[in-house]
């Protein structure tokens, strides 16, 4: 009855509010050079409009690459130090806009939300100039724009990775939940307690099969995604298996708990999906960016290990980034591992005893 309630009002709650297709508050890192009242005025055009938030004015390209890097900014523009003259003459002024292609459905409508505004000010321009003067004049602003790391915004190079990281949690867990329950609930468990072996040993003993069915299956879905998905791959594939481990591990433990805490398999199943698919769907920026959900529901999604997970992954594959971007993503999943070992270790022998 508890899960009867439970579940409609928690799909309830995570769909109407983290299922989003708006893309709101894009993230804008600015490298103004000609630091002029004319190129203040049209980023101001950025600043109020409510699709944009500019995170900050840098000086260099080597702090712009960062920011796109370790996922801060989503949009890097440049302003050229002559763009005020340009404007002021009449002549087309460039502008340069770096998108993180990552995520090719927001960078595509991020694109177009500059496009229009871009748009806009070149049409307020062109008027308030043809009003003075009475003659055409050309578009003042030359918009150009370049995607990184996913140049051609094709969506399977965004999905893929994401992908492995929400199979791996899913399929980790509920096995593993499963099996164990099963074990509890045929009686088999009580023949295994029995005997000499100690309750560690029997968390090892479930753990190591299903360990390595996790990295067969990953093995499986990273060739999947080179060979048939043709996934660009920039990355370090060692780093990548090593990251994927700590994370196994992390969801393999998971199961234990949940096989531990539950009665039987159906419980343990439905507790498994509870814990991994809808978290890991909805809540990890698998499916829907997380800067555009709500402040509460982007609280919770610090607690869902599949959103560290799946940036790693992104960045592993598109951006070929290495443990320095992400080493916090790294420490949250080790920590992650280690309070799931202690708490299925806990409950595990506590069941036993």
């Amino acid at each position: 009855m508890s899960m009867a309630v439970l579940i409609p009002v928690l799909l309830l709650v995570l769909f109407g509010y983290a299922l989003t297709l708006d893309v709101d508050n894009v993230q804008l890192a600015v490298w103004d050079q000609d630091k002029s009242q004319v190129s203040f005025d049209f980023l101001r055009n950025f600043g109020s409009s409510r699709y944009f938030k500019i995170i900050g004015y840098y000086e260099n390209y080597d702090e712009l690459s960062a920011l796109i890097d370790n996922n801060t900014a989503l949009m890097v523009m440049v302003i050229p130090d002559d763009f005020s003259k340009l404007i002021l003459a009449g002549q087309p002024a460039p502008v340069q806009l770096l998108i993180d292609g990552s995520d090719s459905s927001t960078a595509n409508i991020a694109l177009g939300y500059a496009n229009s505004i871009v748009s806009r000010y070149n049409v307020q321009y062109v008027t308030k100039a043809f009003s003075k003067t009475n003659t055409e004049m050309p578009a003042p602003l030359d918009l150009r724009p370049r995607v990184w790391f996913n140049e051609q915004l094709e969506s399977k190079n965004y999905i893929v990775p994401g992908l492995i990281a929400v199979i791996i949690m899913v399929i980790a867990a509920l096995l593993t939940s499963l099996t164990v329950a099963r074990e509890w609930e045929r009686g088999t468990m009580e023949q295994l307690i029995s005997t000499p072996v100690t309750a560690n040993e029997l968390i090892i003993g479930k753990f190591s099969p299903y360990f390595a069915i996790g990295l067969f299956d990953l093995t499986i879905a990273v060739g999947m995604g080179q060979f048939m998905f043709h996934v660009p791959f920039r990355g370090n594939l060692f780093l990548l298996f090593a990251v994927s481990a700590l994370f196994l591990c992390g969801a393999l433990m998971l199961g234990m708990f949940i096989s531990s805490v539950a009665k039987n398999q159906l419980m343990a199943s439905q507790m498994a999906m509870l814990a991994t698919f809808l978290p890991g769907f909805l809540l990890s920026g698998f499916a829907y960016p997380i800067n555009n959900m709500p402040a509460f529901v982007r609280a919770i999604t610090y607690a869902v290990p599949a959103r560290y997970f799946i940036r790693i992954l992104r960045g592993i594959y598109l951006k070929g980034v290495g443990i320095s971007v992400f080493w916090p993503d790294v420490l949250f999943l080790i920590m992650f591992t280690f309070v799931m070992a202690a708490l299925a270790s806990a409950k595990f022998k506590r069941k036993v005893s």
